[in-house]
């Protein structure tokens, strides 16, 4: 007999508090469709990961079952707007403004392997449902550097969709694949055509303006 059951989730979030984190991976997820007071926009979103490492209160170490540092993410439009998520993310975490001239065009690749303390908060919805988000991203204290950093685990990695590594996409989950091949540039490139959107590639690759 074929019986279907709901069965446990094993995931273990990131528990709140600040923490320090290292940015592993930055990917690309295209144009991405969401909504907002009722009203659909259509945004070049990049996903922003980072490894954590220390203890929560009650000194237990942040890892996971395999003991291993836990990850958590945080989605990103791309733009150095005013009001934007990533430029208030990247002006806290490297501790000054972006000049003008970097306003013109900064390469995310820039924050991969860079250290940062990480604000963990979590929110219950109506749904009864928790989850966990970045709140805020600041720089590493200088007491902290000076006593050592932890080894990174974690290989620094990019996922750029005009130029897929497709073993690390291959890699993701089945959820983030299909959101990726869902934008209008991964479609574009599997039919070999210019893609539609505004944006550029450029905007996560251009390595003119370091971190």
């Amino acid at each position: 007999m074929l019986i279907a059951r709901a069965s446990e989730s094993t995931f273990k979030p990131v528990p709140p508090g600040m923490h320090l984190a290292r940015c592993y991976r930055v990917i690309d997820l295209g144009t991405q469709e969401s909504t907002y007071l009722g009203n659909a926009k259509r945004q070049h979103k990049a996903m922003i990961q980072w490894e954590v490492h220390g203890e929560d209160e009650h000194g237990n170490p942040i890892t996971t079952d395999r003991n291993e540092p836990m990850s958590i993410s945080k989605t990103y439009t791309v733009s150095l707007g005013e009001n934007s998520a990533l430029k208030r993310d990247l002006v806290s975490w490297r501790g000054k403004d972006f000049t003008d001239d970097e306003l013109k065009g900064f390469a995310l690749k820039n924050i991969i392997g860079v250290w940062c303390m990480i604000s963990v908060v979590q929110t219950t919805r109506d749904n009864g449902k928790t989850y966990t988000n970045i709140a805020a991203v600041m720089p590493v204290p200088a007491n902290i550097k000076k006593a050592g950093l932890p080894e990174p685990h974690n290989e620094a990695q990019l996922f750029s969709i005009s130029n897929p590594d497709m073993e690390l996409f291959e890699s993701f989950s089945k959820f983030l694949q299909e959101k990726i091949a869902a934008s209008p540039e991964w479609q574009a490139r599997q039919k070999q055509i210019k893609p539609i959107y505004s944006g550029s590639a450029e905007d996560i690759e251009d390595d003119k303006i370091p971190f």
